[in-house]
């Protein structure tokens, strides 16, 4: 009795995580293949820029003579602004692949958004014009606003954080459910003989199980990357404003100290980090009163971990230089692991042959869901 009522409770619990993939495979399945097919060619995101001239500067900067010093910031800043009189300088940025190129992010105001603004490379050493483009535009981004948000902005987020986790949901019920398929006709199997829909469906279980790790790994990265925006605000709410209270009343700075003081205050405070990046006070990519200065550590499992340093724009003393708290560090591991950024081009290639496999049992998916429709369709009515 107690054999027979054990077998009955795990049909139904087991009928029970049946339902739960298959229901959630239902609800994400479409998303998650927008969101695989736009993923691949984000993989290799800046090996597709180069090779649209996305990024208009020479593949390879100019060997100077040896000992040539580096250029001062400021010299830069004002080499932009003699051949933009009419434009302003909003921000400066280094390119972490390129230890000798510098940029200046140019627009129309102050204020200007960033799809408004200009990008405008240097050699730091000579101060040679590589080229300029677009700071937002071009293929890979339309590609990275369909992935990110389904070119809906914070809505298309949550909305795809929401399908992440049916899509985690779906992949642990698809594991529970395989479970006593594959210790009853074999782990792996194949069923050559049987009907189509029963070769797709072991095709979608061995290939689903290939990509288990991977699979859980990107999806659970993904929801984390749909919260940036509300991480990012809470971070605003509790960070800036104490930062900014005791400058409450005071004057805006008439003048602004060097940009190179301000970037050795950051280096000093951080020593362990790099500059990625300088928005300027006036611009949207600083504060109303300080350089907001982003660094990046500095070894490949640190660069692109990020931290904020805000130097006073009329003193150049440093103001704050905390790092991000855990949900922020969270997020910043999750960018580059969703995309297999770590290792370079080889583990790219895995990343873009792991996303082929997904395609695949997310097709075979809805192939399955169809056929099962279309049989159950068919069955006779009394």
């Amino acid at each position: 009795m107690t054999l027979v009522s054990g077998s009955a409770s795990q049909k139904a619990s087991l009928q029970r995580w049946r339902l739960v993939h298959t229901w959630t495979s239902v609800v994400c399945t479409a998303f998650m293949l927008v969101l695989c097919i736009t993923g691949l060619p984000l993989v290799f995101r800046d090996e597709i820029d180069a090779a649209l001239q996305a990024r208009p500067y020479a593949p390879q900067l100019a060997e100077p003579p040896e000992g040539m010093p580096v250029k001062p910031v400021d010299s830069i800043i004002a080499q932009g602004k003699s051949l933009y009189p009419a434009k302003h300088v909003q921000f400066v940025f280094w390119d972490p692949d390129r230890p000798h190129l510098i940029g200046l992010g140019v627009g129309e105001e102050f204020d200007s958004p960033l799809s408004k603004v200009q990008r405008v490379f240097f050699d730091d050493r000579t101060g040679q014009v590589l080229g300029s483009a677009p700071a937002e535009g071009g293929l890979t981004d339309f590609i990275w606003k369909l992935h990110k948000s389904l070119c809906t902005g914070i809505v298309g987020d949550l909305f795809l954080g929401i399908m992440s986790l049916a899509f985690l949901a779906s992949i642990v019920s698809g594991v529970v459910v395989y479970g006593p398929m594959a210790r009853r006709i074999g782990f792996g199997i194949v069923r050559k003989a049987r009907a189509a829909r029963i070769r797709w469906l072991d095709v979608h279980n061995l290939v689903g199980s290939t990509t288990l790790a991977w699979a859980l790994v990107v999806g659970a990265t993904g929801f984390i990357n749909t919260l940036e925006a509300p991480f990012f605000g809470i971070w605003n709410q509790m960070t800036v404003p104490a930062l900014l209270a005791p400058y409450k009343g005071k004057p805006l700075p008439a003048t602004r100290s060097s940009v190179d003081d301000a970037v050795a205050t950051a280096r000093a405070a951080l020593p362990d980090m790099t500059p990625t990046s300088v928005g300027f006070p006036e611009s949207r990519f600083g504060s109303p009163r300080h350089y907001f200065i982003w660094m990046h550590g500095s070894s490949l499992l640190t660069a692109r971990m990020f931290t904020p340093v805000l130097v006073e724009a009329d003193t150049g003393k440093l103001a704050t230089a905390r790092r991000f708290p855990w949900y922020l560090r969270a997020l910043e591991v999750s960018r580059p692991l969703h995309f297999g950024d770590y290792g370079g081009l080889p583990l790219k290639v895995l990343w873009a042959l792991l996303d082929v496999l997904t395609i695949v049992v997310l097709g075979s998916g809805i192939y399955l869901w169809i056929a099962r429709l279309r049989a159950m369709s068919e069955e006779p009515t009394e």
